[in-house]
C-alpha cells in the first residue's frame, strides 16, 4: 500500500494555496490601461516618481514616448530610477528635477527652470504624498500631510495653469483615495495645532485633494485643460512607511492577510495613465475616478461651497500671488 510522504504533501500544499492566491491578487487589481495608446510628444511631469504608483507611472509615461520631467525631493534617488527608466523604456527623453513639495520656494524654482526650458505641459500629474507621519511642519510651517499632499500641488498647479492652457488640450491628475471619505476640512485648526491626529490629517488632505480638483476643474472650463481625481485603492507602497502598524511586529501579521487584495505599484499607476492619455477623460471637469472607473466621491467633496472656501486660503497660505509675480519678474530678467 503507497503511504503518500508528508513533507512532500505539505509542500504541494502550500505551493498549490501560494499559486492560488497569487492568481486572485492578479485577477482582483484588475486589467491594466490600453497598452496601444501612445504619449509621443506629449510633455508630463509627475511628482514623486523616484517609487510607487509615480515611479511606475514616469515608467509607461516613457515607454509609450512621452517626454517626461520626474519632480522629486532626492536627487540621487531621482537620477537611479532615472537611468533605470530610460534603460527600460529606450526613451532618453526623461529629466530628473529637484521640487520639494513641502518647501513653495522650491516648487516656485522648479517651476521656473521648467517654464525656461519647456514651452509646453500636456500632463501634470500630482502624486507625490506622505501618509501619517510624526507631528511636524513643512518649510513655511504647514502641517506636513497637508502641505506635501494639497498646499504643494494646489501652488504647483497654479504656477503651471498658464503653460497647461497654451498646451491645451492638456489634463491634471491628482492622486487622491477612499480616505477622503472619512475626512473633514477642520476649518477652526487646519493645521492641527492644537491637538495633533495623524489618521484625520491624512483623511483631511486627501478630501483637500479631491476639493480641489472640484474646483479647479470649475474654473478649467472652456479652457481644454481636464481635470481629474483618482483613486489607485489598496496598493502595495511605501507610503504607509510611517503607520505605527508597519513598524511593530503586528505588521507580519496584518501585512500578509491584505497583501492578496494589494495591487503592485505597476498595476496601481495604471489609474494615472487612464486619466492622463485616455481619450473619453478629455473635457473631465473635476471628475474622480476608481479603477479607472467614473464615481461619485464623497458628499462633503462635493460641496463647492466647501471647496471654495478651501481654495481661497490655500491661495492665502501658498502666497500664490507673490509666486506669481515672482516668476513673473524672472521671466521678464
Amino acid at each position: 500500500m503507497w503511504v503518500p510522504n508528508l513533507p512532500v504533501v505539505m509542500i504541494s500544499a502550500v505551493a498549490a494555496t501560494a499559486g492560488g492566491v497569487c492568481l486572485f491578487k492578479d485577477f482582483y487589481s484588475g486589467p491594466p490601461y490600453d497598452k496601444k495608446v501612445r504619449a509621443d510628444d506629449k510633455v508630463v511631469i509627475v511628482t514623486g516618481a523616484t517609487s510607487g504608483i509615480g515611479r511606475e507611472a514616469a515608467w509607461d509615461f516613457a515607454r509609450r514616448g512621452a517626454k517626461v520631467f520626474m519632480a522629486c525631493r532626492n536627487m540621487e534617488k531621482c537620477e537611479a530610477e532615472r537611468r533605470n527608466i530610460v534603460l527600460e523604456s529606450h526613451n532618453k527623453y526623461v529629466y530628473c528635477r529637484p521640487c520639494d513639495l513641502a518647501s513653495t520656494e522650491s516648487i516656485r524654482q522648479f517651476v521656473e527652470r521648467f517654464k525656461s526650458e519647456e514651452p509646453y505641459l500636456h500632463v501634470l500629474v500630482n502624486n507625490a504624498g506622505v501618509m501619517e507621519p510624526p507631528a511636524s511642519v513643512t518649510r513655511d510651517g504647514f502641517e506636513t500631510q497637508l502641505g506635501v499632499n494639497h498646499l504643494g500641488h494646489f501652488l504647483l498647479t497654479n504656477l503651471l495653469l498658464d503653460t497647461l492652457k497654451e498646451s491645451a488640450p492638456s489634463r491634471v491628475v491628482v492622486v487622491a483615495g477612499s480616505a477622503h471619505h472619512g475626512g473633514d476640512i477642520h476649518k477652526d485648526d487646519l493645521n492641527f495645532s492644537r491637538q495633533y491626529s495623524a489618521p484625520a490629517a491624512y483623511a483631511q488632505s486627501k478630501l483637500a485633494n479631491v476639493l480641489f480638483v472640484r474646483e479647479l476643474g470649475r474654473r478649467m472650463l472652456g479652457t481644454g485643460v481636464s481635470v481629474v481625481a483618482v483613486d489607485p485603492c489598496l496598493t502595495d507602497t511605501n507610503i504607509t512607511r510611517h503607520m505605527s502598524m508597519m513598524k511593530s511586529v503586528s505588521r507580519f501579521v496584518v501585512y500578509p492577510l491584505f497583501w492578496p487584495f494589494m495591487k503592485s505599484a505597476k498595476v496601481g499607476g495604471q489609474v494615472i495613465l487612464h486619466a492622463a492619455l485616455d481619450p473619453a477623460v478629455e473635457g473631465a471637469s473635476g471628475d474622480y475616478y476608481v479603477d479607472m472607473k467614473k464615481k461619485a466621491p464623497s458628499e462633503k467633496a462635493q460641496d463647492y461651497e466647501l471647496a471654495g472656501w478651501l481654495w481661497k486660503v490655500s491661495e492665502k497660505w501658498t502666497k500664490l500671488d507673490e509666486h506669481k509675480a515672482a516668476l513673473a519678474q524672472a521671466k521678464a530678467a
